[in-house]
């Protein structure tokens, strides 16, 4: 086990492709912002999902639970990597031991980039034909990063076209107080709205006045500017 975990560090520092400056430039790392503990190394995300694919075979969970505890960006992101890979390669058993490994470690899943790559494709692929009640678990949670990780989950559901659940998590955010809530909340919105627009015009037609600009900006973002107008001077 350590000598794969070793084999994966060496080739992570032997791909970097980038500075950390310039990976990180996304990321509020400042004192006091979200990302002031994240570090990173400078490996870009294509260089990455290279990487992953040549694991996904020869690293186990036993692995992966060390990987996810590191301090270093790239290398969480590299984790979760692997685990989507392999959760569409493994049967029932595995996709529900990937599916608790995941829940186990979300503390560890705490910057917007981890969760918007594996959110919808661990948390969402694996409740799609179950109870979904830990989605409203992690809307109400303390926890930035479990309440994006509750909205980004349901972009599964929609491009299966179900939509309910992401109009439900929605409503439960839509008066949080982070603006990467906002921002991730109006994302999920404005995708629903490509497989449903009356559905999203009514929802924000009800719910404009409760929500923050930045949310309500995002989910009209592909409207034209009558429709725009619409929703912001319609009343109940």
């Amino acid at each position: 086990m350590q000598n794969t975990i070793q084999i994966i560090k060496k080739t992570l520092n032997d791909s970097i492709d980038s500075t950390p400056e310039k990976v990180s430039i996304f990321f509020k790392t400042g004192i006091g912002e979200y990302a002031e503990n994240d570090k990173f190394i400078g490996v870009t995300v294509p260089t990455l999902r290279k990487i992953a694919k040549n694991f996904v075979y020869d690293c186990y969970i036993e692995d992966l639970d060390i990987l996810i505890r590191s301090p270093i960006n790239e290398e969480r992101l590299l984790t979760l990597m692997i685990l989507i890979y392999k959760y569409k390669t493994s049967i029932k058993e595995q996709k529900e031991e990937i599916y608790q490994f995941y829940k186990k470690n979300l503390y560890y899943i705490n910057n917007w980039n981890l969760v918007d790559s594996s959110a919808h494709l661990i948390i969402g692929a694996h409740l799609f034909d179950k109870d979904r009640s830990l989605l409203e678990e992690l809307a109400r949670s303390s926890n930035l990063w479990e309440r994006r990780i509750a909205i980004i989950a349901t972009l599964y559901f929609i491009r299966k076209y179900q939509l309910k659940w992401t109009f439900k998590i929605a409503k439960l955010l839509q008066n949080d107080q982070h603006d990467l809530i906002h921002k991730a909340v109006g994302w999920m919105l404005r995708e629903a709205g490509k497989k449903d627009e009356i559905r999203l015009v009514s929802f924000l037609c009800n719910y404009k006045d409760k929500m923050p600009k930045t949310m309500l900006r995002y989910a009209m973002e592909k409207f034209s500017t009558e429709q725009k107008i619409l929703i912001k001077n319609f009343s109940i």
